[in-house]
């Protein structure tokens, strides 16, 4: 694993815990972790439980007792590590978003196709059972043809000013702020659900505060400024609201921000249908909503389902009916996932081709925002990027 911060520490409970609740294939084995400081990265292997230590991720990928490579560091070294790693013949996890560009994501995807190891893309919200759930219900056409999805995530982890700079506010090492970051997700969310892709946008992005503390430290998302006053530039944007229309015809609405107040990880997706409908709130996350619209209209309303039984996504190998699971849980499943995939040499999903999908989306709310909110096809390449 290259990079022990927040993922990092969500990855390795992930690939700690997944073998001793799911009969898996191959059994992980925690080798080595990746990271700059060498005393830090020291400490971070013996919290988490990795064997050993490098503090370059060159020394890392060239060794032979390494099968898969999990990269969970900001987003300007994905595609660096991705490709040195393929390129070793080695398995990759790549934290979301893919990239930071669409030419990174196109030589990444271009890399895993030749590749011998497998590759996959960590839109872990996916591995929600009430998601999973939502997704099932939209196959077997529960809600008819999809009319319009409202996706929303919101947080409000900066809207304080005085909450310091870290690199997710930092273009050069994020790519964009909460449109990559969380918007990212609710894009993979909604064409997941649904199973259709988006085709176009029409966007506004915006940057509230523009200069922030320079920060001391950080734990986790958080942070201390500088006692000195020193401040820098925020250089990606606060909030991203967009429309887009869906391949079947449908209409979506999209928000991400880490400016909603009192909102610390909502992750809201509401589907409708010609048939019924579903919503999600991933502040409840055991809970799925859904409307059929065939009960006549005395008793029709939105059934509050529990989604906690052994017959929903992943849930037997937990806890009995009714004991919740919680954030770290769709980690594990991701390792179920993607560990069951390589066993069986299938491309895991998401795949990097899905990754740069969603990149591709990024990239037309980007321009789109920079254009007075022009409607922006997806295949419309931007300005120098290969069709």
């Amino acid at each position: 694993m290259v990079g022990y911060a927040f993922m990092g520490v969500a990855h390795s409970q992930a690939w700690r815990t997944a073998p001793r609740f799911f009969d898996l294939p191959l059994t992980p084995d925690l080798t080595v972790v990746a990271g700059r400081n060498a005393d830090a990265v020291r400490a971070a292997a013996d919290r988490l439980g990795w064997r050993d230590v490098e503090t370059d991720w060159k020394a890392l990928v060239a060794r032979d007792d390494v099968d898969l490579v999990d990269i969970c560091t900001p987003g300007d070294t994905h595609a660096d590590i991705a490709l040195a790693a393929l390129a070793a013949g080695k398995h990759v996890l790549c934290e979301k978003p893919l990239a930071n560009t669409v030419a990174e994501a196109e030589a990444m995807v271009a890399a895993a196709t030749g590749a011998t190891g497998l590759a996959m893309v960590g839109f872990t919200y996916r591995r929600v059972p009430a998601v999973q759930l939502a997704r099932t219900l939209v196959e077997q056409g529960r809600i008819g043809t999809v009319r319009h999805v409202r996706a929303q995530y919101l947080q409000d982890w900066i809207a304080d000013p005085a909450v310091p700079l870290s690199w997710r506010l930092d273009k050069q090492k994020a790519g964009s702020g909460a449109l990559g970051d969380i918007g990212a997700h609710v894009v993979d969310l909604a064409q997941f659900v649904t199973g259709e892709t988006l085709t176009g946008v029409s966007a506004m992005l915006e940057t509230f505060v523009r200069e922030r503390p320079v920060a001391d430290q950080f734990s986790g998302l958080s942070g201390t400024g500088s006692t000195s006053g020193a401040t820098g530039p925020v250089t990606v944007d606060d909030a991203a609201v967009f429309l887009a229309r869906l391949s079947g015809g449908g209409l979506a609405t999209f928000e991400a921000t880490r400016f909603a107040s009192g909102r610390k990880n909502a992750i809201r997706l509401e589907v409708n249908g010609s048939a019924g409908s579903l919503a999600f709130d991933f502040e409840d996350m055991n809970v799925l909503h859904y409307f059929d619209a065939s009960q006549p209209a005395w008793e029709a309303g939105f059934r509050r389902i529990v989604v906690t039984e052994p017959e929903h996504a992943y849930v037997g190998a937990w806890w009995p009916p009714g004991h919740g699971l919680g954030y770290e849980h769709a980690f594990t499943h991701q390792v179920v996932d993607l560990v069951d995939a390589l066993a069986a040499n299938r491309q895991p999903t998401p795949s990097f081709a899905d990754g740069l999908q969603v990149q591709r989306v990024l990239d037309a709310v980007e321009r789109s925002a920079a254009d007075e909110s022009r409607w922006t096809p997806l295949n419309e390449p931007a300005e120098g990027a290969a069709r």
